[in-house]
């Protein structure tokens, strides 16, 4: 059973990771919500459950498929919205701060991308398990997240420094 506990301040020791019935430590130890919360599991699985809620409560690899889906798209619009505060959108064209700025009903795609602001897309609708082809350009300017499975939303989310997860034995 995966347990969640209140992360402390930067200005603080971090918690004492807890230990399971039988003595062992958890596998997997994640810091999310901004660094508000640790979550401490066995499977990839309860990891993304706390960042879905309801999640272990669905039925079906469909379902599951799409609270990943959702939950990477959410994401997305949140990340692209720091990345646009955080950088000058004065050096970007006209046509570039169009795709930044715009709406994810539908999945931006530009054929290249090169704008100062990296461009946070979500795997799923892109070639080869989508219809869109991947823009070409610099890989630095692409963030990449990718619902495929649980294990690899969560790296994705951990390279996009969303979360961070680490597994026991790691320093």
């Amino acid at each position: 059973m995966p347990v969640i506990i209140r992360n402390t301040s930067a200005m603080e020791p971090p918690p004492a990771a807890p230990i399971k019935g039988d003595g062992r430590p958890y596998r997997y130890e994640m810091i999310y919500a901004g660094g508000t919360y640790r979550g401490y599991a066995d499977d990839s699985a309860e990891l993304v459950g706390m960042l879905v809620p309801g999640y272990a409560r669905l039925a079906t690899d469909d379902e599951r498929a799409t609270a990943r889906v959702r939950l990477a798209m959410d994401m997305q619009v949140r990340m692209q919205a720091q990345l646009a505060a955080g950088r000058h959108l004065d050096a970007c064209s006209e046509a570039e701060r169009a795709v930044i700025l715009g709406g994810r009903d539908e999945p931006p795609a530009p054929s290249r991308w090169e704008a100062p602001v990296p461009l946070v897309l979500v795997s799923t609708f892109y070639e080869p398990v989508g219809v869109l082809p991947r823009p070409s350009g610099p890989a630095q300017l692409q963030v990449w997240l990718d619902p495929a499975d649980d294990w690899t939303l969560l790296v994705s989310l951990h390279a996009a420094g969303v979360i961070a997860v680490r597994t026991r034995g790691e320093a």
